[in-house]
């Protein structure tokens, strides 16, 4: 007994040897310890959208969705884990919860605020998302928690010492061809694209005032050769929008140009980009070349290439296919890839070289 007793208490001493450790009332932070803040669009919403008032159509907390890792729907768009999930894990953390989860108040582990089809702009799907000047004023009402919390200086410590993901913009480009055409009739498309970064790189400036210091963003993908998108196309032999992609490549182009600006204007300014276009055109082309057998085809909903957005039965359309072997698919629905290609992502952007993500992978961020 005493044996066991000693082998206790020295596992105790010499775990506090190891991970040391700084206590603020009872909550106990790793002196190493990173949070991770998300802020996005369906790419990354773990769940925000189920407590706010939108249409099934932005929302993915029916089954199949989740069915794969979680066993029930959770609210992300995919048949399991998504790219922050996988981050989380990489990084010692616990999944990062929805800031809108009923009961959530751990917050020095980091927040998601992302919304299902929100986009920069507020016009984009106005009072049915929520959009990333929302997602802003959210991050500030944590910011406030953080400091009756730790303090002001522990609370800015933090926030320092934070890693900000960015995955936002795809909406404010799909809703124009998809719902609301008339947007682009005002805007040149190089005007249109600056308003958005422009719009983008003001809150980037907002949460830099706050102590945000290491960024990732996620590149838009090639949205205008989504299954949806190519379901919209009447008689569509295979061929993508073009429109939209090429706002899509002006986009990815117009940020990867002012983000070196940021870098030299604001001081201790560091930031990773991903080239999500390219990793997913890779898969679409040559699927098989990454474990999968089918890149181009939904594996759940109906019509050409299973593209009308009916996966769940609750939406629109009720009658939907849903295929045997998910894992065999890049897509999981008609716009959201399954949680096999956002595992190879992550892993990606993790560990991955620059030219696929730089000039820092996350592993870097989260280490400096």
């Amino acid at each position: 007994m005493m044996s066991l007793r000693f082998h206790f208490y020295f596992l105790i001493l010499y775990a506090s040897i190891i991970i040391p450790t700084k206590c603020f009332g009872n909550i106990c932070l790793p002196k190493d310890h990173v949070a991770l803040f998300i802020f996005g669009d369906s790419i990354v919403d773990v769940g925000n959208n189920n407590y706010i008032n939108t249409t099934t159509y932005l929302q993915s907390n029916f089954w199949p969705y989740g069915e794969s890792f979680f066993k029930y729907p959770t609210g992300r768009a995919s048949n399991g884990r998504l790219i922050p999930d996988f981050i989380a894990e990489q990084a010692n953390l616990p999944l990062i919860p929805p800031y809108l989860h009923p009961g959530f108040n751990r917050y020095t582990d980091g927040v998601n605020f992302a919304s299902i089809g929100a986009g920069v702009l507020a016009e984009t799907r106005q009072g049915l998302v929520i959009d990333l000047y929302t997602q802003l004023d959210y991050f500030k009402n944590i910011e406030t928690l953080l400091k009756q919390k730790l303090g002001e200086e522990e609370a800015k410590t933090l926030l320092v010492k934070a890693v900000y993901l960015i995955c936002i913009g795809s909406n404010d480009y799909i809703v124009p061809f998809t719902t609301n055409p008339s947007i682009l009739q005002s805007y040149s498309q190089e005007k249109y694209v600056n308003m958005v970064i422009g719009n983008l790189t003001t809150v980037i400036k907002e949460i830099y005032k706050k102590g945000g210091r290491k960024y990732v963003f996620l590149g838009l993908p090639p949205w205008g050769c989504i299954p949806y998108i190519k379901a919209q196309i009447p008689g569509n032999k295979g061929t993508c929008m073009e429109e939209l992609t090429t706002l899509v490549k002006l986009h990815n182009m117009a940020l990867s140009k002012v983000l070196p600006k940021l870098e030299s204007q604001l001081k201790g300014f560091k930031y990773s980009t991903a080239d999500f276009y390219s990793f997913l055109i890779e898969r679409m082309n040559s699927p098989s070349k990454y474990g999968f057998t089918e890149g181009k085809i939904a594996c759940c909903g109906t019509g050409p290439y299973k593209g009308i957005p009916s996966c769940g039965g609750r939406k629109t359309v009720k009658e939907y296919e849903l295929c045997e072997n998910i894992s065999d698919y890049v897509f999981f629905d008609s716009g959201h890839p399954t949680e096999k290609a956002y595992q190879q992502f992550a892993e990606l952007l993790w560990s991955g070289t620059p030219n696929i993500t730089g000039p820092y992978n996350l592993k870097t961020l989260f280490e400096r």
